[in-house]
């Protein structure tokens, strides 16, 4: 990764920036700064491309350097994502350590400010170590935080689109605040002993702080993803005693951890679950809140099963 990351800057500005005015973007669209009044705003994944364009509607162009089904932690981006970059407007991202590999390319090749939307959450590290867990979008809780921090960066991008960003913050955190009481009432389904997530990166810590699950994984985070026998045959061994009716997996994340959890325990898979990505056209979980919603059906189903 750092021989990646040398040879990127000291040819990133004759490969990677000369003549990028022109990108092809996700849709094939043209996203021309020049051509195009609008915002151009580059994100990290998916999730956060999905937010981002609740709140920008039609006042920006949103895109997401991350493929959906690809993890953040450790991807590798090619030239284009550094174009994309270089010609947007503001490079969002999650913070808490989650894009640090790609923020100190960007930093040092390219203008393009980065703002990182949680700042303000309240962190919850990783075990064993002086950092904290990224996966803060995982609790609808924090969401006020992200939309909050996009919207007073947009307020001073684009002043004229004030009021049409009020409007869509507005309607998106009611938006929110109905999934967040719709969990609430639906975890109350699930036994408190049956209470704990179990899958194999320990993404929810969030999630299970504020709606009252335990939480474990293989690993505390995919970019320290090993899977040793010592990790898999403690997950075990805690699935084998707590009498869990289901585990989980990512859709992220190499199934065959959990699927030897499941084979050695006797415990099933209960479903995937999405965690850094949304879900593929046609998946249901398309958006931020699907996602959400979708999970909390997986745990739910998963957890109250006999």
């Amino acid at each position: 990764m750092k021989k990646f990351i040398q040879g990127m800057l000291v040819t990133g500005s004759l490969l990677l920036f000369a003549g990028c005015g022109t990108e092809n973007t996700n849709d094939g669209s043209d996203a021309s700064t020049e051509e195009n009044e609008e915002l151009m705003i580059t994100t990290s994944f998916s999730v956060l491309g999905d937010i981002i364009g609740e709140i920008t509607g039609d006042r920006a162009s949103v895109e997401y350097i991350v493929p959906i089904g690809e993890e953040p932690h450790e991807y590798e981006p090619v030239p284009s994502n550094f174009a994309r970059v270089s010609d947007s407007d503001v490079f969002y991202t999650n913070g808490l350590g989650l894009e640090e590999w790609l923020e100190k390319i960007v930093a040092n090749a390219s203008d393009t400010p980065i703002v990182d939307l949680s700042a303000g959450v309240e962190e919850i590290p990783l075990e064993g170590e002086d950092a904290p867990d990224p996966h803060a979008w995982l609790s609808p809780k924090n969401i006020n935080i992200y939309v909050n921090n996009l919207l007073e960066d947009l307020i001073e991008r684009d002043p004229e689109g004030e009021e049409e960003y009020r409007e869509n913050a507005e309607a998106y955190l009611n938006e929110i605040e109905e999934l967040d009481e719709w969990i609430v009432e639906q975890v109350v389904e699930i036994p408190e002993e049956h209470r704990k997530i179990i899958v194999s990166e320990n993404a929810f810590k969030y999630f299970g702080k504020d709606y009252g699950f335990e939480t474990e994984g293989v690993w505390e985070i995919n970019s320290h993803e090993e899977g040793t026998p010592q990790q898999i045959n403690r997950i075990i061994d805690i699935v084998s005693e707590s009498g869990l009716p289901a585990v989980f997996v990512e859709t992220t994340v190499d199934k065959r951890y959990m699927e030897t959890v499941a084979d050695n325990s006797g415990v099933p898979i209960a479903g995937e679950v999405y965690t850094d990505a949304v879900g593929e056209e046609g998946s249901g979980a398309e958006t931020y809140i699907d996602m959400i919603r979708h999970n909390v059906e997986v745990f739910v189903d998963g957890l109250t099963s006999d």
